[in-house]
């Protein structure tokens, strides 16, 4: 298949359909943390071109409902307008098979309810992270291996997590680029059940 990873730097998925035999491309406006078939641009350059399936990562700085209290607190809306439009493109790009990946955003009350929220502990990580996914003609993703956690006065915690359920990265110039990194065993997944 050929297989476009849209807004991805790190290279993750890309090379989990390489792997496997697949002609895949990731874009994004950064360059590539990883050596592989990678454009730096714009995305919509290339979706007139034929793919057979597109997952896309767009970024959730604007979209995450973690966030959205800074648009009434003097950052306004436009960036947030602009960051949907940006999804409605991708969901309706002429591709075949498509997969819209996004953290709990309001993609979910301007465009619709994802079609499936998945968990990275649910793909082997030690890790929890809350995920949705809006897909056209793609199956529901099927978890590959559980990772438990620990409990922590009765309630559940992943490695990235405090004991009191906060993600614990500190503050920090890289947190964003660290906390958008895709799992691995998620990218595995898709690699083996959508291609």
């Amino acid at each position: 298949m050929k297989v476009l990873v849209a807004c991805e730097f790190s290279g993750v998925v890309r090379d989990a359909f390489i792997r496997r035999g697949h002609e895949a491309l990731s874009c994004d406006l950064l360059p590539t943390e990883r050596p592989g078939p990678h454009y730096q641009g714009d995305v919509r350059d290339l979706l007139a071109e034929t793919w057979d399936l597109m997952i896309a990562h767009p970024p959730c700085q604007y979209l995450a409902v973690s966030g959205i209290h800074w648009n009434n607190r003097g950052r306004g809306w436009e960036y947030t307008w602009q960051a949907l439009e940006f999804v409605r493109l991708l969901m309706e790009a002429p591709i075949a098979r498509i997969a819209v990946e996004n953290s709990v955003s309001i993609i979910s009350s301007h465009i619709r309810k994802p079609d499936q929220t998945i968990q990275p502990y649910d793909f082997g990580h030690d890790a929890s992270k809350r995920t949705c996914l809006w897909m056209k003609n793609l199956p529901l993703l099927q978890p590959t291996k559980y990772f438990p956690p620990r409990i922590i006065d009765g309630r559940k915690r992943w490695g990235n997590q405090t004991d009191s359920g906060q993600n614990k990265l500190p503050p920090s110039e890289k947190r964003w680029k660290l906390r958008a990194e895709f799992y691995t065993g998620v990218a595995n997944a898709m690699a083996e059940q959508w291609g």
